[in-house]
C-alpha cells in the first residue's frame, strides 16, 4: 500500500473520515465509480471490537467485528482506495477555491473535492471493579447493543444498568428475549410512577439499592448493591449508558442543530451541504451494520453524482 506521505500532492475525488462499515462502503462504491478515493481513520471504529455479530445479511453463523473489517478494507483497496491510518484535526472550505481542506495531526494536509463524513460513535463504557472489559464482552456478560445480541440471551438473566427513561426503554426491550430482566440504577432511579407502572406490567423488576461493585467472570455478571449481604449474580449486563457522536470534523463544516451532537438524519441522502455527506452512526437514527452500509452506499452514490453535475457529466433533464 502507498504511504500516506506519497500521496500527499495528488489530486483527490473525495475524502472519506472514518473506516468503519460506513466508511469501507463509501469507498467501495467510489472506488467503483472510478473516482479517486482516500480514507483516513484513527483505528477506532467501534465494529473492531464486536465479538461476533449474527445480523448481518449473508454471516448466518456471525462474523467477528474485526474480521469483517479487514475484509470490507481488502475489499475497497482490491478496486482502488487508498485506505490510511491519520487523525483528521480540522476541515473547511478551501479558499477561493473549490473543495475542502482537511487538516492531519501530524501537520499534513489533504485537498478534496467532496467529503464523506463517517466518523462514528463512542460507546460510554461500563467500568468494572474486577475482570477485563474487553473479556467481558467476548464472553457475551457484558453488552452493549440489545438489537445486536438481545436473541443471544434469551431465556437468561438479564441485567440493565441505567437510571432514567433510556434505561427503562432498554430493559422493556429485552423483556421480548427473557421473562427476567431487572433494571438497576447505577446512583437512583428518576423514573415516574407511571414509567414504574409500566415496567411492572411489562414484568421489568426494578431494583432500587445503588449499585457498589460490578465484578465479571468468564460466565457471569456479580453485581454489588448497597443494603444487601451478597451480590446478584447475572448472566449478561448491558450497561444503558448510551453514547457520543463524533461529530466535531462536521461541526465545523456546518451548525448542527441535533441536542445530543448527532448529524442530520439527511445527511446521507440529502447531503450536509453541497459536497459533504455523512454517513453510520454519527448521523441520527438507528446504530446497526447494515444501516451504515445502506446510508454510505446512498451517500456515495448521491455525491458521485453531483461531481458529475459539476463537471457536465449529467443529462439537463436530470438535473
Amino acid at each position: 500500500m502507498t504511504s500516506l506521505a506519497a500521496s500527499e500532492g495528488s489530486a483527490i475525488d473525495i475524502l472519506i473520515v472514518g473506516a468503519g462499515p460506513a466508511g469501507l462502503t463509501a469507498a467501495l462504491y467510489l472506488a467503483r465509480y472510478r473516482r479517486k478515493v482516500r480514507v483516513l481513520h484513527d483505528g477506532r471504529s467501534r465494529a473492531l471490537w464486536v465479538p461476533r455479530s449474527r445480523n448481518i445479511p449473508g454471516f448466518p453463523d456471525g462474523i467477528v467485528g474485526a474480521d469483517l473489517i479487514a475484509r470490507m478494507s481488502d475489499h475497497a483497496t482490491r478496486y482502488g482506495a487508498e485506505i490510511f491510518e491519520a487523525s483528521v484535526n480540522a476541515i473547511a472550505p478551501r479558499q477561493n477555491e473549490e473543495g475542502f481542506r482537511a487538516h492531519l495531526a501530524d501537520g499534513a494536509t489533504i485537498d478534496a473535492r467532496g467529503l464523506i463524513l463517517a466518523t462514528g460513535v463512542d460507546t460510554n463504557l461500563a467500568r468494572l471493579d474486577s475482570g477485563d472489559h474487553d473479556a467481558a464482552v467476548r464472553n457475551g456478560v457484558l453488552r452493549y447493543c440489545p438489537i445486536c445480541d438481545g436473541f443471544e440471551h434469551g431465556h437468561e438473566r438479564i441485567a440493565v444498568l441505567g437510571s432514567d427513561l433510556h434505561g427503562a426503554a432498554e430493559a422493556m426491550f429485552l423483556r421480548q428475549y427473557s421473562s427476567d430482566v431487572t433494571l438497576i440504577p447505577k446512583w437512583q432511579v428518576a423514573l415516574t410512577d407511571r414509567q414504574r407502572g409500566e415496567l411492572e406490567a411489562s414484568g421489568v423488576d426494578v431494583l432500587e439499592g445503588r449499585v457498589l461493585r460490578l465484578d465479571a467472570t468468564d460466565e457471569a455478571m456479580f453485581v454489588a448493591v448497597e443494603g444487601e449481604a451478597q451480590p446478584r449474580r447475572f448472566d449478561t449486563l448491558y450497561p444503558a449508558f448510551g453514547s457520543t457522536p463524533r461529530g466535531e470534523l462536521a461541526a465545523m463544516l456546518a451548525p448542527l442543530t441535533d441536542p445530543n451532537g448527532c448529524i442530520p438524519f439527511s445527511a446521507f441522502s440529502d447531503g450536509l451541504l453541497p459536497g459533504v455527506y455523512a454517513a453510520g452512526d454519527v448521523i441520527e437514527g438507528l446504530d446497526q451494520i447494515s444501516v451504515a452500509i445502506g446510508q454510505a452506499a446512498m451517500a456515495a452514490t448521491r455525491l458521485h453524482n453531483w461531481l458529475r453535475e459539476q463537471d457536465g457529466h449529467v443529462m439537463a433533464d436530470q438535473k
